[in-house]
């Protein structure tokens, strides 16, 4: 890993009708438009979509780097994120994010360790420590062959 501070560029950009073209130096560029709630097209990926798998795809990095360090095998995890957006005080906002997780682990594993390590990448991921809204987790860790 580099030492700190780390820095993150990317570049948005539109036409007057068109989508938003967000670029970052060595990544393929996404599309990008209003969501439907907010009178956009509803087919792109927003900024209120982009922020809720940012959360979700976070927290399952986070989850990979300490069950690795914890050396728990696992087969799949899945992070679903509903982002809450409301208006408090006359400014929207971002006020909750619940993350649905479901854990799939081999058979004899500690499913208690597998909860903990949940917890823990929950509470290491970057993204949401960095937001203002309160985050809840509802994990489950299920055992399949």
């Amino acid at each position: 890993m580099q030492d700190f501070p780390h820095h993150y560029k990317s570049t948005a950009s539109a036409r007057r009708d068109s989508n938003v073209e967000l670029t970052s130096p060595g990544l393929d560029a996404l599309e990008s438009a209003g969501p439907a709630e907010f009178g956009g097209p509803g087919d792109r990926w927003s900024p209120e979509t982009l922020l809720s798998a940012a959360i979700a795809d976070c927290f399952i990095l986070s989850f990979r780097a300490v069950a690795r360090a914890a050396k728990l095998e696992w087969i799949s995890i899945r992070c679903d994120v509903d982002a809450v957006l409301d208006r408090i005080e006359k400014v929207t906002q971002f006020t909750e994010f619940h993350q649905t997780v479901v854990l799939e682990v081999p058979p004899g594993s500690d499913e208690a360790k597998a909860m903990r390590l949940l917890e823990k990448a929950e509470h290491v991921c970057l993204i949401t420590n960095s937001l203002k809204g309160i985050a809840h987790l509802d994990a489950s860790v299920r055992v399949v062959d």
